[in-house]
């Protein structure tokens, strides 16, 4: 049996929203948050940096989280790979700021993404777009990715 386009894509569209629509139902299982409790995540990060350790910034991510850091060309998909940037880039002694953001939150999941700022001890600001992905794992909020780069310098004409 042939179906009409139209009908084959109204079809096609109903297929396509069955997982949102199931995946969007509320689940007793959600953890209550709100954007003040995620805004929150980065001050602890952050205060992680300002500790100087490096493991103990990487223990904010989960085991299997993605970080694309601003001032590497390399992907750290692992402990190691993290441990590794941080160990190099708390060298610098970076403390962040929040310059805008904007925050979703889901189902024990979150997004933060925006533009900070970077103040080291002995290097110029740097000035980035982020984002941060959390999720709710072993009853605490973890980063799941985590994408920085620094802002493009715009040179007017």
């Amino acid at each position: 049996m042939i179906l009409p386009k139209s009908l084959a894509l109204a079809y096609s569209a109903a297929a396509l929203l069955l997982p949102v629509t199931a995946q969007g139902q509320p689940d007793k299982n959600c953890v209550k948050t709100d954007q003040v409790q995620i805004a929150a995540l980065f001050d602890d990060w952050n205060t992680a940096l300002k500790s100087g350790n490096a493991t103990t910034v990487a223990a904010r991510y989960s085991s299997d989280a993605v970080l694309l850091p601003t001032l590497s060309d390399r992907v750290r998909t692992n402990d190691e790979g993290r441990i590794a940037y941080f160990n190099d880039f708390l060298k610098k002694k970076p403390e962040g700021s929040i310059d805008s953001r904007t925050l979703y939150i889901g189902c024990n999941m979150a997004i933060d993404t925006g533009l900070y700022t970077f103040q080291f001890e002995n290097h110029p600001a740097a000035k980035a777009r982020y984002t941060f992905t959390y999720a709710f794992l072993d009853d605490k909020w973890l980063i799941t990715s985590h994408h920085s780069s620094l802002v493009p310098h715009v040179v007017s004409h």
